[in-house]
């Protein structure tokens, strides 16, 4: 019992420190970025007054970090009085800021878009692992057949292709050419189809190969021979034993790909207009140097990741007991 109570407390120390030390690159990257947030969300002809006012309305005016630089004297103490602070102790008490732009809260405007993309992540998966656990399944035990080959292919295909190149076509054929779906747009149920098979596919190739590999592995283990041996029916040993100590390492992968969806969802969604917290990210927050947003949906983004792969760890020991965190 003792052990794990300290295993969970170093766990959790370790994730808070990817959190900090994710978010830190961010801010100091924006605070390397040329120019003033003021001048690029107020215009040009903003006069010294309205900046100095933008400035001191989001805290703007204050040093960014505890430290700063001048060339006469060097490095300078700043003090605790910093944006840097600041926006950690927001995060503390669940306050991300509030946007440059439209001076509304950013955790509101996350909230709003963030089940879209949670949507359109999990539907992704959920297509890739429908394609991909069969088609290695079919590879796995048919090796250097036909079916073998043009698993291979099929994997080889989406792995090359990106999403940016994927999306356009599915809309030119789908959309344009049959008129099966809208191009763009998250109102109807079937708006997600697109989005959701442009992430899905290179992401179902990675998987095709790895349960192919999984299934070769396992199918030379004494189990199977034993299993065999006993009576029960090839479906029963592929399925019920080989395929669920075959998926271990495909479980890696999807707690994994979790966070790259999420951050591949920025251009799939540009590409379909999915109002989900990638577009929010690039139009409202990159795009309109809206940089309190840009640290929200950083932090939203990264917190998942480790969620996601927390939650790998717990499926590990599902699938196979043995496993051990060390």
């Amino acid at each position: 019992m003792k052990y794990k109570v300290l295993n969970f407390l170093r766990q959790t120390a370790l994730l808070l420190l990817v959190v900090w030390t994710v978010v830190s690159l961010v801010t100091l990257l924006i605070e390397l970025v040329p120019g003033d947030p003021a001048t690029a969300i107020l215009g040009e002809q903003a006069t010294p007054e309205q900046i100095q006012g933008f400035n001191k309305t989001h805290g703007l005016d204050k040093p960014p970090f505890f430290f700063s630089y001048n060339s006469e004297k060097g490095f300078v103490w700043n003090g605790a009085d910093n944006r840097y602070l600041d926006y950690w102790k927001g995060v503390l008490t669940g306050d991300l800021g509030n946007s440059f732009r439209t001076n509304r809260p950013v955790l509101g405007m996350i909230l709003a878009r963030y089940p879209s993309t949670i949507e359109l992540a999990i539907a992704a998966m959920i297509i890739a692992v429908g394609i991909a656990v069969p088609l290695g399944v079919l590879a796995g035990t048919n090796k250097n057949s036909l079916i073998d080959n043009f698993s291979s292919f099929i994997a080889l295909l989406g792995i090359s292709l990106p999403t940016f190149v994927i999306g356009p076509f599915l809309v030119y054929l789908f959309a344009v050419k049959l008129e099966w779906f809208a191009p763009t747009g998250s109102a109807n149920p079937e708006d997600i189809i697109l989005p959701a098979v442009t992430l899905g596919a290179a992401l179902s190739a990675i998987i095709t190969r790895m349960v192919r590999s999984s299934v070769i592995e396992e199918l030379g283990e004494d189990y199977v021979r034993t299993a065999r041996a006993k009576g029960l029916s090839e479906k029963t040993v592929i399925y019920k034993h080989v395929l669920k100590n075959g998926l271990i390492p495909v479980v890696t992968i999807l707690g994994l790909q979790l966070g790259v969806l999420l951050a591949g969802a920025i251009i799939t969604e540009k590409i379909f207009n999915w109002q989900g917290l990638g577009l929010l990210l690039l139009d409202e927050g990159i795009g309109k140097r809206d940089y309190r947003l840009v640290q929200g949906c950083v932090l939203v983004i990264a917190v998942t990741y480790i969620l996601a792969n927390s939650l790998t760890d717990l499926v590990y020991r599902r699938l196979d007991p043995r496993i051990r965190l060390s």
